[in-house]
């Protein structure tokens, strides 16, 4: 079990931190001493707010604001973490859209709205991690979907460019191997948040018909998988996407 005290001290930035499955890893990070910076683009208050509540509970929190899809400000979000906190051991890429759209509708703005946010911020982020974290010891988690095993309709785009996560997750984790930086993936089925309501309101009674355990997934299902995957506990594990989908898959 990861009690988070081999945690303690150190840095992770989250991108997407400010809400859903983001802001359940900030809180749970926090909760084993790991300062959090936490990346949103354009929620502000929601960001300010989990911050403020991560403090309160004894906890070091930032905010750090800026478009994942672009360099520069990928790179003032990385450095203003490491300007915080002095170090940066950690990065989670958990920012990302998810809107469908039928083969026949979609649009070139569509495809590359999709790619930019969850292929390209995740490359983008890494890269301007990568110097700052520690060799060996750093840790990479980025996030797929289930969806990129078994797309559904509507969803091509997207199985697509979580796909391209999950092959990154892969590739990333063998050049990385020989520095000791462990890279790895998660792939949630449908998780219960603020993305998700228009989706389990329309199809929430199928979906937990057709899922093992009989239930819709929590945040915080999510998180705590994330916090093993950044746990010396999770030291011989490198380049795997684990499907976290109560068993439809």
């Amino acid at each position: 079990m990861t009690d988070g005290t081999s945690l303690s001290g150190k840095t992770a930035l989250i991108t997407g931190g400010s809400r859903g499955i983001g802001a359940a890893l900030a809180r749970r990070f926090a909760a084993a001493g790991i300062h959090v910076a936490i990346g949103y683009q354009t929620r502000g208050d929601a960001a300010k707010n989990l911050a403020a509540e991560i403090t309160k509970a004894g906890g070091q929190c930032l905010p750090v604001q800026g478009d994942i899809t672009d360099s520069d400000a990928v790179h003032k979000i990385v450095s203003g973490t490491v300007a915080r906190f002095d170090r940066l051991d950690i990065l989670v890429n958990c920012a990302g859209i998810a809107p469908y759209v039928p083969l026949g509708e979609m649009d070139a703005a569509h495809v590359r709205a999709m790619f930019d946010a969850n292929v390209l911020g995740t490359v983008l982020v890494s890269q301007a991690a990568l110097s700052h974290l520690p060799s060996p010891g750093g840790r990479i988690v980025n996030f797929a979907s289930a969806l990129a095993f078994r797309p559904i309709p509507k969803s091509s785009i997207y199985s697509a460019s979580k796909a391209a996560v999950v092959a990154l997750t892969h590739a990333w984790s063998k050049e990385l191997g020989p520095k000791g930086i462990t890279v790895n993936a998660i792939a949630p089925g449908v998780i219960a948040t603020d993305m998700t309501a228009n989706i389990l309101a329309e199809r929430g009674a199928g979906i937990v018909a057709s899922t093992p355990l009989g239930r819709i997934g929590q945040p915080e299902d999510v998180a705590g998988i994330a916090l093993f995957l950044c746990s010396p506990e999770a030291g011989w594990i490198t380049g795997r996407t684990i499907i976290a989908d109560g068993g439809v898959t």
